[in-house]
């Protein structure tokens, strides 16, 4: 194992990788040069393997421990590991996951001084900000036009309902004058969207509570850290410091991950949260739903293609590199 370099461990494009991880009551550790996990039977005990060339977040939740051996391993393949509460939420309210971020003297520089090199004026922060609000927008239409579960449950992005809060959003989006406005102006279209989720899926009153126990909150929840775990895992292998936000920075620490992650939230995690509700889902089957969807719409390659054209926006001389930045030599 110690002959294995991190160019030999990466040879799937993190753009490209397929598996998030969640794990409970379970030990992660490193055998024969793999890294398992093992889970404790009356009988016997089972080790399952983890592919970790191909995989981008292990979210380890209660009842979990790992190894130095298995933590090596897995940085060494840049996989972002993170310790989380019960279902991959956390377990006290407003405790965030925290992340342990692979450490390589190889990252690009890059994305993080075209970051920096905008972020420190007001106005581009706020051209930025709405930049990632019009993305937002453009992947929801093409997802909601496409998907068929959510087309068989009644979400349309061009029926009438939809294309208004989409146009008066998009409006709000080019007239607001400031972030704390373009946050009012997200929160309003995020209640909207939340009242025709509830509507087509017949779910009857619905009120956003993070701490609320009805099955449609909890998969939000659950689906919202899986996205906060893609986000987290694009701005490192970009190398963006989190705290470079250009929404949520006021009063969160790790804001950036939360600007990121909403690029993909509202067209897919939102949504998926009725529908699994509509259709009796448990929660193992809601967070299977939600990674086969974010495969099935490339959610990672939207995030990477996003996050590197605005680093690079205003940047004189530097190239577009279209390409991920790992790639096998």
């Amino acid at each position: 194992m110690e002959s294995l370099t991190p160019t030999e461990l990466k040879t799937i494009l993190f753009s490209k990788r397929a598996n998030i991880y969640y794990l409970e009551k379970c030990r992660v550790m490193q055998k024969d040069g793999r890294v398992l996990y093992l889970t404790e039977g009356k009988k016997a005990n089972q080790y399952w393997n983890i592919p970790i060339a191909n995989t981008t977040v292990i979210m380890l939740g209660t009842g979990t421990s790992i190894t130095q051996a298995a933590m090596r391993m897995l940085a060494s393949a840049g996989v972002l590991v993170g310790f989380c509460g019960g279902g991959g939420t956390p377990l006290f309210s407003g405790t965030e996951i925290e992340w342990l971020s692979p450490q390589s003297e190889y990252r690009p520089t890059q994305y993080v001084q075209g970051w920096v090199s905008f972020w420190f004026e007001e106005d581009k922060r706020l051209q930025a900000a709405k930049n990632f609000q019009r993305r937002r927008c453009d992947f929801l239409e093409k997802v909601w036009g496409k998907d068929r579960d959510l087309q068989s449950a009644g979400f349309y992005a061009d029926d009438a309902e939809m294309e208004r809060a989409l146009q008066g959003f998009r409006q709000g989006i080019e007239h607001v004058g400031t972030v704390s406005e373009l946050l009012a102006a997200e929160a309003h279209f995020a209640k909207q969207l939340y009242k025709y989720s509830a509507q087509r899926t017949d779910y009857g009153d619905f009120s956003r509570d993070t701490d609320a126990g009805d099955i449609a909150n909890i998969f939000l929840n659950h689906g919202n850290y899986l996205a906060y775990g893609m986000a987290a895992s694009v701005l490192w292998v970009l190398g963006i410091p989190h705290g470079f936000a250009v929404m949520h920075g006021k009063t969160r620490r790790g804001a950036l991950v939360f600007d990121v992650a909403d690029l993909i939230k509202d067209a897919i995690v939102l949504p998926g949260a009725f529908f699994c509700a509509m259709n009796d889902y448990q929660e193992q089957e809601f967070r299977e739903y939600c990674l086969l969807k974010f495969t099935e719409h490339k959610v990672l390659d939207f995030m990477y293609d996003t996050v590197k054209k605005q680093s690079l926006q205003w940047q004189k001389g530097v190239g577009s590199d279209d390409g991920d930045i790992y790639q096998s030599e």
